[in-house]
């Protein structure tokens, strides 16, 4: 089972590619360090629900659409 903190990352990575984004591009337009991006698109942080929505923002896409794939739609528990 993957853990959430990879779940989160492995979203953030798929669109970010999906809109041809660097990490210091999404970096810049979110307001946060490239270093911490990368971290996170390992799974390496426990990002707050402040930096998601950054993220998302800078993305542009929704909350809704972030959390919208396939990787959050398993009933089991996560750590």
């Amino acid at each position: 089972m993957m853990e959430v903190k990879s779940k989160i990352g492995n979203r953030i990575k798929e669109l970010r590619a999906i809109k041809e984004m660097s990490q210091k591009d999404l970096s810049y337009a979110a307001d946060l360090d490239r270093s911490y991006i990368a971290s996170v698109e390992k799974g390496q942080r426990n990002i707050s629900i402040v930096n998601i929505e950054k993220i998302a923002m800078a993305l542009d896409v929704t909350l809704q659409e972030f959390f919208k794939s396939n990787l959050f739609n398993d009933n089991t528990k996560s750590s």
